[in-house]
C-alpha cells in the first residue's frame, strides 16, 4: 500500500519512506497531536497498513520512546525522550542558539537587544547587539542589573516555581544592597502574575530614567527559565503599544532559541483568515486595541455593555446609544464581572471573588478558592439564576491541566465541582436550567452537564461540541432563548452557533482571528456583542487584522437570556 502525502504541523510524509523515517514520523505525530492516540486513530493519521504500524509501535515501545496506557488503550511519548532531552540540554549552547535572534531583532527594532541569565540575585547580561542607530544607553556583556525592576529580571522571576520565586524575593528583601530590594511586594507579585499570563515583561523607566524595556523568558524542556531576551530603548521611541508588539516577537524568538513550544493553549501564530463562506459578518462598534478583551455582560440597569481587558487590567462600560466607552483601571487581573442583587458588581480576579466599586476601582475580597495555588488564575465565570457564582480556573501560562470549576454560594462558601481543565472557558445554561455548558479551550471541546438549579449541582459530564484544532478553539460563549450555543472561536475568525445536540447551525465571521467571548445585549437582548484579543499576535497578523482587540456587534435574529446576578 502506497503511503499518501500527510501533513502534521510542518512535517510531511513522502512516499517510500524507510522504516526509520516511519518511526520518526510516528514520534513527530504523537508530539503534535493534542491528546494520546488509539491504534485506530494512528492508522487514520499515518495511512500505514495495520501490520506496518504495529511493528513500528512495538519497536518504539521496546526502546521506551513511546508508552502504552492500558486504561484507555492509547499511545503517548515515552520517558526515553525525556532522558535524551536532558543530554541535549547539558550541551546546549545558549549564546550560539540566541545569536541569530539577537541579530534579527537588532535589525528589526533598531534598538539595544540583550540576553541575560539569573545569577546570585541579579541578572547577568551574557550577550547583546547594538544597531547602528541605537539609543546611547548601552548594555555591556558582564554587567549586572536588579531583578525586580528590569524587564529581563521580571521575565525570569515570573516563570520560576512558586517556591523558588518566594525564596528569591525573600533573599532580595533581606539584601544589604538597596538596588536589589524590591519595594511593594504585593505589587511585584501582581506584576509577575500578569507577566506570566501575558508571556513577556515590561519595565517602564523602573531601572534607568527615560529607558523602557520588554523581555521574554527562554524556557527549557521542563518549562523553566534559563535566560531572557529583551529589547531596550528610549521611551519616546518605544511607546507602550510598540513594546507590546515587540513582546510578541520576543516570545517567538525565545521559543526558536530553545526549541521549546511552551504553552500550546495560547499560541503565538494565528491561522490565516479562512476562505470558507460565512452566513453574515459582525461589525466593529468600538475599534479599541484591547490586549485580551473578555467577559462581556449586559447591564440592564445601566443600559451598557460591561467588558474587561484581562491583560491590561481594566473594566469598561460601552454605551451603544452614544458609542462612548468609559474605563476603570484595575490593580490586578479581572477576568469576569456580574451585577450584585444588592447593588454594585462582583468580579473574579487573580485573587478570587471580589466586590468592585466600579467608580473607584476599589476591590473588596470575598472568597478565594485557590489561594494556595500561586500559578493559577481564574478565567471565565457567570452567575446562575439562583445567584451562585460559577468560576473556572487555569494556569497563568495555560501550561497544564491545573484548572478546576468552582461553585461559590451567596454566603461566600465554595465547592470544587470538577477539575483537570487546562483553559477553563465559556459558560452558560439552557433556558430550562437543566443543562450547564462549560468549555476547555485547550481540549477544543464544550462539555454539557446535567444541572440541578435547586441544589447547585452538576453531573454526567459529556462532550457536546468538539472543534478540530485546525479550526480554532472554543472560547467564551452564551446561550440564546432557543437553547442554542453561541461560541467565540479563538483563532477561528468567527462566532459559531450550535444546536443543543452539537450540530453546527451558523457561522458569523469577524475580521479578527481571536474573538474571545460573546453575549446578548440591548433593551430586547437581540444584539450579539463580541469581544476580541490581540495577545501574542505577530506584527504581520496585526497588519492583516488591525481591528484585533476591538468590540463587535451582530443582529442574529434571535434573543438571548437575561444574565444572572450574584446574590451575595
Amino acid at each position: 500500500m502506497a503511503i499518501e502525502l500527510k501533513r502534521i504541523g510542518e512535517h510531511e510524509m513522502p512516499q517510500g519512506t524507510s522504516a526509520l523515517g516511519k518511526g520518526l514520523y510516528v514520534l513527530d505525530l504523537l508530539g503534535e497531536v493534542d491528546r494520546p492516540q488509539r491504534f485506530t486513530q494512528l492508522i487514520k493519521l499515518t495511512g500505514f497498513p495495520k501490520g506496518t504500524l504495529h511493528r513500528i509501535l512495538e519497536a518504539l515501545l521496546e526502546f521506551r520512546l513511546i508508552r502504552f496506557n492500558e486504561a484507555d488503550q492509547t499511545y503517548r511519548l515515552g520517558p526515553r525522550l525525556f532522558e535524551l532531552a536532558h543530554k541535549v540540554w547539558d550541551e546546549f549552547d545558549l549564546r550560539g542558539a540566541a545569536a541569530p535572534e539577537l541579530d534579527r531583532l537588532a535589525d528589526m527594532t533598531s534598538e539595544t537587544v540583550s540576553l541575560c541569565e539569573l545569577e546570585n540575585g541579579s541578572i547577568l547580561y551574557i550577550d547583546r547587539r547594538l544597531s547602528a542607530d541605537a539609543f546611547g544607553f548601552r548594555i555591556e556583556v558582564g554587567r549586572r542589573a536588579p531583578l525586580h525592576c528590569t524587564a529581563g529580571g521580571k521575565a525570569l522571576l515570573s516563570f520560576l516555581t512558586p517556591h523558588r520565586q518566594r525564596e528569591l524575593i525573600a533573599e532580595l528583601r533581606a539584601s544589604n544592597d538597596p538596588a536589589k530590594v524590591p519595594g511593594n511586594e504585593a505589587e511585584l507579585l501582581t506584576d509577575l502574575a500578569l507577566t506570566r499570563a501575558r508571556g513577556y515583561a515590561l519595565s517602564i523607566e523602573e531601572h534607568v530614567a527615560g529607558v523602557v524595556s520588554v523581555a521574554a523568558p527562554v524556557l527549557d524542556h521542563r518549562h523553566e527559565p534559563i535566560a531572557a531576551i529583551g529589547v531596550s530603548g528610549p521611551r519616546e521611541r518605544l511607546p507602550i503599544d510598540r513594546l507590546h508588539i515587540i513582546g510578541r516577537d520576543l516570545m517567538e524568538a525565545a521559543r526558536r532559541i530553545s526549541g521549546n513550544v511552551g504553552a500550546t493553549a495560547m499560541s503565538i501564530n494565528a491561522p490565516e483568515r479562512p476562505r470558507t463562506l460565512v452566513h453574515a459578518n459582525a461589525e466593529c462598534v468600538l475599534p479599541v486595541a484591547a490586549h485580551l478583551g473578555e467577559g462581556p455582560t449586559w447591564s440592564e440597569q445601566e443600559g451598557k455593555l460591561l467588558w474587561l481587558d484581562i491583560l491590561s487590567p481594566s473594566v469598561h462600560a460601552f454605551d451603544p446609544a452614544t458609542g462612548n466607552n468609559t474605563t476603570t483601571k484595575m490593580s490586578r487581573m479581572v477576568t469576569s464581572i456580574a451585577p450584585r442583587l444588592q447593588g454594585g458588581h462582583a468580579v473574579m480576579t487573580q485573587n478570587g471573588l471580589e466586590f468592585l466599586d466600579i467608580a473607584t476601582g476599589e476591590l473588596t475580597p470575598v472568597a478565594d478558592p485557590e489561594a494556595d495555588i500561586a500559578t493559577n488564575r481564574f478565567n471565565d465565570a457567570k452567575c446562575d439564576r439562583r445567584g451562585r457564582f460559577w468560576a473556572g480556573s487555569m494556569a497563568l501560562d495555560a501550561s497544564g491541566p491545573s484548572g478546576s470549576l468552582y461553585c461559590i454560594e451567596p454566603d461566600a462558601s465554595w465547592r470544587r465541582v470538577d477539575t483537570g481543565f487546562t483553559v477553563s472557558n465559556g459558560m452558560g445554561w439552557s433556558p430550562d436550567d437543566k443543562i450547564m455548558y462549560f468549555a476547555d479551550s485547550a481540549l477544543g471541546c464544550i462539555f454539557a452537564y446535567d444541572f440541578d438549579l435547586a441544589a447547585g449541582a452538576i453531573a454526567n459530564r459529556r462532550i457536546v461540541v468538539q472543534i478540530p484544532p485546525s479550526e480554532g478553539k472554543p472560547d467564551g460563549m452564551t446561550v440564546d432563548a432557543q437553547g442554542y450555543l453561541w461560541v467565540a472561536v479563538w483563532d477561528g475568525w468567527a462566532v459559531r452557533r450550535y444546536a443543543p445536540d452539537g450540530r453546527l447551525d451558523r457561522v458569523v465571521g469577524v475580521p479578527v482571528p481571536r474573538p474571545s467571548s460573546c453575549t446578548f445585549g440591548g433593551p430586547n437582548l437581540d444584539r450579539l456583542y463580541i469581544t476580541s484579543g490581540r495577545i501574542r499576535l505577530a506584527e504581520r497578523m496585526l497588519v492583516e487584522a488591525p481591528l484585533s482587540g476591538g468590540l463587535f456587534a451582530f443582529d442574529p435574529g434571535v434573543r438571548g437570556q437575561k444574565g444572572g446576578a450574584f446574590a451575595g
